[in-house]
């Protein structure tokens, strides 16, 4: 099969499309998967490609692409519930399913989870095979595109809103709503009924925000952000601020509006820097900060059973998928608003 590779670190150009061995067949509780569309992610692939991805621990050469979607071609023993033909949506993240913190049901906290793309190889490539219960059946009217878009940001987004307990009616703002994952967030938040700030620091992304429909888009290093959000929420601040950047310039401004008994959600920290916590408004107006890395099995679920026929991604652009470098550039030049894809078979 054909996939996009990479044999050292370095700029996109070490991304290669060339020939490389199709996966072995399924073992019990696998799956094989006809790759129709997979994402392209700013710190799992772009980060891991540029060798700035700590998390890395795979070996060289190595294969990118953590959540698509596609059609299951082979089914291991045991498999139950997905069966050839199907399409589905994957999930990148896998647990170990038997430590403490998976049997509660955390999952997505599991000291021994893995990323597919990351710690193995991954879906920049024609075909991959994964654990079955990793895939979700998908709606026969989402596309491949959308629902590899969705198959990661749509899970985490509901995630956030779910734990932060928005009701319909609160006021959220989205740090960097015009990234894949932001998108998504702003989207979510605004089809559950609530009022959707988003920033940018690019005035064509925050016209682009306006036109997916948040209520106003800011940019949250600007003189007299602070008293923009005021003005919008009456006074009040917003109840759920979602950051996942993790800029030490922006953060005390986001705490700064945050109301009395909200909620920090802090779902990334691409940019790594140590942010100012004010402890004293925490402890003062009853707020919460929580961390969402990523979602468990059972919020995949429910996501797509209650939300994902109904949710459509913020699509930037898709790439044939020996066009992946283009893709990362893309990408890292900041250029784009909402998700980038790489589509096989695609020329």
């Amino acid at each position: 099969m054909k996939a996009a590779v990479f044999h050292e670190f370095g700029p996109p150009e070490v991304l290669r499309c060339e020939e490389w061995p199709d996966p072995v067949p399924p073992g019990p509780g696998e799956i094989v998967v006809r790759v129709r569309a997979v994402s392209v992610g700013r710190l799992l692939d772009v980060g891991t490609r540029a060798g700035t991805n700590r998390y890395f621990r795979g070996t060289l050469p190595h294969v990118l692409g953590g959540e698509h979607a596609g059609e299951v071609v082979e089914v291991g023993a045991g498999v139950q519930g997905i069966s050839v033909g199907d399409r589905v949506a994957v999930f990148n993240c896998l647990s170990c399913g038997s430590c403490g913190l998976c049997r509660e049901g955390r999952d997505d906290v599991c000291p021994a989870a893995e990323m597919i793309g990351v710690h193995r190889q991954g879906a920049y490539a024609e075909l991959s095979r994964v654990p079955a219960a990793n895939a979700t059946p998908i709606p026969d009217d989402l596309g491949f595109v959308e629902a590899a878009a969705l198959a990661l940001a749509g899970p985490v987004a509901w995630t956030q809103m779910e734990m932060a307990g928005l009701r319909s009616g609160d006021w959220v703002l989205v740090n960097g709503a015009a990234s894949a994952l932001g998108s998504t967030t702003a989207l979510l938040a605004c089809h559950l009924g609530a009022r959707v700030i988003g920033t940018s620091r690019q005035a064509w992304k925050r016209d682009a925000l306006v036109a997916l429909g948040v209520e106003a888009a800011l940019d949250a290093t600007a003189e007299g952000f602070e008293q923009a959000v005021r003005d919008l929420t009456g006074g009040a601040g917003v109840r759920i601020v979602v950051e996942d950047i993790g800029s030490a310039e922006i953060w005390p401004r986001l705490q700064a509006v945050l109301a009395r008994a909200g909620t920090i959600v802090s779902s990334g920290a691409f940019l790594g820097e140590l942010l100012p916590l004010d402890l004293r408004s925490l402890y003062q107006q009853g707020q919460r900060l929580l961390g969402v890395r990523t979602a468990t099995r059972q919020r995949v679920a429910a996501f797509w059973e209650r939300i994902g026929s109904r949710l459509r991604p913020v699509l930037d652009r898709s790439f044939p998928l020996c066009e992946a470098a283009a893709a990362h550039r893309h990408l890292e030049a900041g250029a784009n608003v909402g998700r980038v894809v790489l589509v096989p078979g695609d020329d």
